[in-house]
């Protein structure tokens, strides 16, 4: 499992037609406020903040085409030669982490190619690392190569 320590919050918030709204700052527009986008938003701050992440090397909620369906990834990261580096996955605080998450983050890997996959619920998160065609789970998050 890998520790996660967010950022102290740091958001705006607002209230539109009776829904609480977060504004996200790698969309740069205002979105319903779910407990899944507050880990997604959380994970967004603790990538750049922490990890030193650009937010522009950050897409979110893209549509993909996997087995013929229209799926939507949560998070895809892009090293510094935009290539996709890493799929995440998020899930709400309450959504316990079994391998169904696994099985999905595994499955847009078909569609999109990457080295490591992350799948979190805020609470809990591991990383893996796809090695041989197989992920093994790593205990610590990976450098990110900010250079090319």
């Amino acid at each position: 499992m890998i520790e996660m320590i967010f950022p102290a919050p740091d958001f705006r918030f607002r209230e539109q037609q009776g829904q609480r709204q977060i504004f996200d700052i790698v969309r740069k527009k205002w979105v319903a406020l779910q407990p899944e986008e507050w880990v997604r938003q959380n994970v967004v701050r603790w990538l750049i903040e922490t990890h030193q992440i650009p937010a522009q090397a950050i897409a979110l909620e893209k549509e993909i085409r996997v087995a013929g369906t229209k799926r939507r990834f949560d998070m895809l990261v892009y090293d510094a030669n935009h290539s996709p580096w890493m799929l995440i996955e998020c899930k709400s605080p309450v959504t316990r982490l079994d391998a169904s998450a696994l099985l999905q983050v595994l499955a847009y890997q078909q569609e999109i190619p990457v080295p490591m996959l992350m799948i979190t619920n805020g609470e809990e998160s591991h990383i893996a690392e796809k090695k041989a065609g197989n992920p093994e789970w790593i205990s610590c998050f990976p450098m990110y190569k900010s250079t090319i």
